[in-house]
């Protein structure tokens, strides 16, 4: 978001903040379901299997969009300042949502849902270092995501503490299953074929978890414009090593990497779900079925490598 816009928004948000009821109320004001907001689709879906019947969850971004260059509207201050619990991603993903809980004048608790997760670092275009926010993509680090967030629920609601915590527990028990499937899927294919080419770069935690190479045109967000020089080394090096798995992601727009696949003369697979679920029925309206449909994918295009 530009800054002059931020500006001109966070003035609008204050203003909303100062007239909505609720900010700073104490901690048995509201009956359940809790409100809860999530700053994107994948940790709403986290927080709904946590908090189960005992929370309601709204998502600042939703399905099928960018969190990357998401811009906060006025009703956004609102429903954070009617929550009970604001969960973000932090690693810098999402740094507008800092601002706008405080443009909202919000005064409830914030659970960040990375935290104690080892940030893996990469270097953009220019060599400068950056911290990679996408860390969910590796499902054992969501284990540390869904307690987290149990324990930010029973803050605020005691009485669910122990609830919280057996959803978390449980759903941990699925991630584990869902970190072995996935190893299983790629086991079979030789290193070498394990490369490739998806619109930005949001696959580091998945590509050291279970050693597949990712590249990509743009960098860790999808703000960012790859030069002309970057796009032409990645085409001959996807002809060089007859990289065929090239795949756009849902909240990305395609323009950049049809045009890639086209001069590199391959195809480009279905849709990743990397930063965004998909609609409710898609094929990853869930966290989980996300990353199976991922995995699927990936796994046969890697194939035809």
């Amino acid at each position: 978001m530009n800054r002059r816009l931020f500006q001109q928004f966070l003035a609008a948000g204050l203003s909303a903040g100062a007239l909505l009821p609720g900010a700073g109320f104490a901690a048995d004001a509201l009956p359940l379901p809790l409100p809860v907001i999530a700053s994107f689709s994948i940790l709403a879906d986290l927080v709904r299997v946590v908090g189960a019947g005992r929370v309601s969850v709204a998502s600042l971004v939703g399905p099928d969009e960018d969190a990357h260059v998401f811009e906060p509207k006025p009703a956004d201050a609102k429903a954070i300042v009617q929550s009970r619990l604001l969960v973000v991603n932090g690693l810098g993903f999402e740094p507008w949502a800092q601002k706008l809980a405080r443009a909202a004048g919000y005064k409830g608790q914030t659970v960040v849902a990375s935290q104690g997760v080892k940030p893996r670092g990469m270097a953009d275009e220019k060599g400068h270092a950056e911290t990679d926010p996408h860390a969910w993509q590796n499902p054992l680090n969501v284990i540390l995501y869904v307690r987290n967030i149990a324990v930010g629920l029973a803050k605020i609601d005691p009485a669910g503490a122990s609830a919280y915590q057996a959803n978390a527990e449980a759903y941990v028990k699925e991630l584990q299953a869902l970190d072995s499937w996935t190893a299983e899927q790629f086991a079979a294919i030789a290193p070498a074929r394990r490369k490739v080419i998806t619109s930005h770069d949001a696959f580091g935690y998945f590509g050291a978890q279970y050693r597949i190479g990712f590249l990509a045109p743009q960098g860790i967000s999808t703000e960012a414009e790859p030069s002309a020089k970057a796009v032409a080394q990645l085409i001959r090096q996807i002809q060089r090593e007859k990289i065929k798995a090239v795949f756009i992601e849902n909240m990305s727009n395609p323009k950049l990497l049809t045009q890639l696949s086209r001069d590199a003369g391959v195809s480009a697979g279905a849709a990743l779900y990397v930063d965004a679920l998909s609609a409710a029925g898609g094929p990853a309206d869930s966290y989980l079925k996300l990353m199976r449909h991922n995995v699927t994918q990936l796994a046969a295009g890697m194939r035809q490598s």
